[in-house]
Formats: structure tokens, sequence, C-alpha cells
């Protein structure tokens, strides 16, 4: 099913993938959206949503990137309902399952002091106080309590990951515009 209204779009440079349409919500057009974040503030704060088919779908509503201009958007449960512009009944909500759902990062609420956007560490080069170059942040793991660092180093050749709590116990720096974080870490740990 096409669906009216959509009209292509050029996916910004800075899009981030943020979640994705889960499925129809009521019958009035309403769609909603699995976050991949627990914290999907992003979502709240833009109002233009630049969607990508799923990868899976058989026969995607759209090709490309279409934009989305949303009208509003809430929590509900465990997960965010939207409704938008372009769509306005069950079957246009539904057309949109699996799609893929990007918001540019300009567009991110500012993050406060010590606050970082996942997005934002991923890449970031580790370095220990000493100066040694502990990896790269390859992931980031929520395990409950606290966030971990998932840093991809080599060893012998060979990719491997160390694992560092992202807790001011350990992390003593991050520097977003160097590109680095300086932890409290030694290799061996």
């Amino acid at each position: 099913m096409a669906i009216p209204g959509l009209e292509p779009a050029e996916l910004p440079a800075d899009a981030v993938e943020v979640g994705r349409i889960h499925d129809a919500w009521g019958i009035k057009g309403w769609f909603k959206v699995l976050p991949h974040s627990a914290s999907p503030e992003a979502l709240f704060s833009s109002k233009r949503w630049f969607l990508q088919p799923s990868e899976k779908a058989a026969k995607p509503p759209f090709t490309g990137t279409v934009l989305l201009r949303i009208r509003e958007a809430k929590e509900h449960s465990d997960s965010v309902v939207a409704f938008a512009q372009e769509v306005d009944d069950r079957s246009a909500a539904e057309a949109l399952k699996g799609s893929r759902v990007f918001i540019p990062r300009s567009s991110f609420p500012t993050a406060g002091d010590d606050e970082y956007y996942w997005v934002d560490l991923i890449g970031l080069a580790v370095f220990n106080r000493e100066g040694l170059h502990l990896g790269d942040v390859r992931d980031l793991m929520a395990t409950g309590p606290q966030t971990v660092l998932v840093v991809g180093y080599d060893e012998a050749g060979k990719p491997a990951e160390r694992m560092i709590p992202f807790v001011s116990a350990y992390v003593d720096q991050v520097d977003l515009a160097a590109r680095r974080i300086t932890v409290d870490w030694q290799p061996d740990y």
C-alpha cells in the first residue's frame, strides 16, 4: 500500500536511527514506535522524523527516505505512540510497520552536565591515566544500575573487548571535542 502525502527526503548527514515503527495503534492513524533507547526524549523533541523502509519488507509502502511531520508523540507503556500529518488512518499506520525512524542529532535535547548520548560516545578512544590506549568504544551496554563501555582492541592480531563501567569511580573525563575518554583502568583488569 502506498501512502499518499509521504514526500521523498534526503537523510540528514547527522541522522541517528532512534527506533522502529512497531504497529498501528488505534483506528485514527496513530502508530506505536519501539525506541532504541530507554530515554526516548529525541522522539519527543523532533517534529520531523525521517523514515526508511524495513530491510525485511517484501513490499515496502515507500522507497528511499521519506519525511514524516509529527503532530504528537507521547509515552505509552514501554513504547512511544505518535501521530503524523501524513498518516490519517489505521491502514496507513499499519503500512509503516517495520520502518526505521531517524532523527537529526542536532534535534536531540541538550544533555545535562555529565550526561552523554550513547551515540556520541561510540567511536571515542579510551586511554588510562598513564596515557595507554585501551581501545575504542565499540558499544555500550545497560546492566541495570549502570552502563558499561564495551571497548574494542586488538590482542595479538585478534579482536578483543574489555568492559569498563561508565561510572565516576572509573571514568575521569569525557572530552567529546577531542573524541577521548580518560579512565582509571589497567589493561590487565
